[in-house]
Parts: structure tokens; C-alpha cells; sequence
């Protein structure tokens, strides 16, 4: 037993199933004398509902991961050579597949008993984008071991369409006036593109606010479930106690009752044994 394996194993199942059993494989390394082994497996972190959907997802379809990882390379590399037409069109690629791969998701969780709202699929959509825009990303969800979905990822947008294009040469030089409103044109276009990047950046800050308040009320819920759990546990415990105690308590009332009885006839018997013995004595 190694961690890797028993990562795999713990990721793999689903969310009410994982604290059991990560306490399973604890107590197994500890009985094997494998502390650091223990702590470690200690530590893996029950996944939130977006992120198992995510595991499962990678671990059932793995031709959709590929091409998902496919597509992630090819943006990259278009959005690094500046090439907008070849962005537009992975853009339009990206669209269609993160949404058919997130319906694929939806329905694997539903099948797995864990049907899914529109918020947790958007968390997945969200995971998907990030898996596009950010190698580390990529290759962290394709491990299927992920705890929470992944905070804001700046990258290319969606459609491609801050990119700039590459200007081809003019033929012939353009009239003055005509170079001026191209000028004048240009202008306000890079002001709008200023004010819309602002007000992008400025948007997603605010979602990994949200994402990561989201993320810390999801870990207290998950540790009031496990307490929670343990409780539960504790009093299953405590009332197997109290009904073994009050057997015990019956049993011995029970054996009480025999004994004075039992005392009783032997201080009958006492006493006849007396008599008789006086009436020998003075027959």
C-alpha cells in the first residue's frame, strides 16, 4: 500500500463514502507500523460534489479527457502565436465540447446516484476552462484526484476575441483623411478594449472571491458532516453500552433473587434442624 494507490482508490469513490474509508486505510498503515504513510493518507481532503463529478468524469471517459487536453495545446499555442482565425476557431471548439463533456459529466453523476443542479455543473464548465487555459491545471485534473475546483485562471477567453489580428501590409498607401479616421477608429477601439479588459479582471476577481468563499463555507460543511459522522458513531457506541449494562444489571437481580431464596430455604432447613436437634435433647 502506497499513498498514490490509496489516492486513487479514495478519489475514485463517492463523496459519503470517502471519510469512512480514508479512517479504513489509516488505522490499516498504522496497524502496519507505516506512520508517515498514515499521516499522509490523513490528510487527503474529502473532494467537494464539482470535483468528484470532475474525477468521475476523467476516470470514465477517457477519450473525452484527451480531446479536452487535445484542444487545451492547440489554444495555447494559438493564443501564444497571436493567431486570431486559428483562436475563433478552437474558441467555437472549446464551446461546443466543454458543454457536451459537462452534460456528459451531469449524467455520469446522476447514473452514480448524485444528480447535479446548475450550480455544480457550472463548477465543472469552470474546471473544464481552466483545464483549457493552464497546463498545470490540465495535468492536475487529468491525475482524477481533485479537491475543489481550481481558483480563477487568467487565460484567453472563451471566444478568442481580445486577440489581436496580425495586420497585413496595405497594397497602396491610403488616403490622409482616410488614415486618420483609421487612426481615430483604432483609438476608440483600444479604449473599449481597455474598459472591457478592466472590467474583465475586475469581474473575475469578484468569482474567485465568491469561489473561494464558496470553496471555505463547502470545507466547514464537510467537517461538520464528518463530526457529525463521528458522533453519530459515538452514540451508536454509547447505546450498545447502556444496552449491554442493563442486561448485565437483569442478569445479576436475576441471580440476586436465586441467592436470597436460596437463603431463605437454608435458614428453614436451620431452623428445623434446630428443633429437631432440642427435641433429641430433651426426649
Amino acid at each position: 500500500m502506497d499513498i498514490d494507490s490509496v489516492a486513487d482508490e479514495l478519489y475514485a469513490l463517492r463523496p459519503e463514502e470517502f471519510t469512512a474509508a480514508r479512517g479504513e486505510r489509516v488505522a490499516a498503515a498504522r496497524t502496519a507500523g507505516d506512520r508517515e504513510l498514515a499521516e499522509r493518507i490523513g490528510r487527503l481532503r474529502r473532494p467537494s460534489l464539482a470535483a468528484w463529478v470532475s474525477n468521475l468524469l476523467v476516470r470514465a471517459r477517457p477519450d473525452e479527457v484527451a480531446a479536452l487536453l487535445r484542444l487545451g495545446e492547440g489554444l495555447r499555442r494559438a493564443h501564444h502565436d497571436l493567431d486570431g482565425p486559428l483562436l475563433r476557431e478552437l474558441g467555437a471548439q472549446q464551446r461546443t465540447l466543454v458543454r457536451a463533456v459537462t452534460r456528459e459529466a451531469a449524467a455520469l453523476a446522476a447514473r452514480a446516484g448524485h444528480p447535479v443542479g446548475a450550480g455544480v455543473a457550472h463548477e465543472v464548465e469552470t474546471i473544464l476552462h481552466a483545464v483549457l487555459a493552464d497546463r498545470d491545471a490540465a495535468r492536475a485534473w487529468a491525475e482524477g484526484r481533485l479537491v475543489r475546483p481550481f481558483e480563477a485562471v487568467v487565460g484567453f477567453s472563451e471566444t478568442g476575441a481580445s486577440v489581436p489580428h496580425r495586420p497585413r501590409p496595405a497594397a497602396r498607401p491610403e488616403p490622409r483623411p482616410a488614415v486618420r479616421r483609421d487612426d481615430e477608429e483604432l483609438a476608440r477601439a483600444r479604449r473599449a478594449a481597455d474598459t472591457a479588459g478592466r472590467e474583465l479582471r475586475a469581474l473575475e476577481k469578484e468569482v474567485a472571491r465568491a469561489a473561494r468563499e464558496a470553496a471555505a463555507t463547502e470545507e466547514r460543511a464537510t467537517r461538520l458532516q464528518d463530526r457529525i459522522a463521528e458522533l453519530t458513531e459515538e452514540l451508536s457506541r454509547a447505546r450498545e453500552d447502556r444496552r449491554q449494562a442493563r442486561e448485565a444489571e437483569r442478569a445479576a437481580r436475576a441471580r440476586l433473587r436465586t441467592l436470597e431464596r436460596r437463603a431463605r430455604e437454608a435458614g428453614r432447613h436451620a431452623e428445623q434442624a434446630t428443633a429437631r436437634l432440642t427435641d433429641l435433647r430433651t426426649g
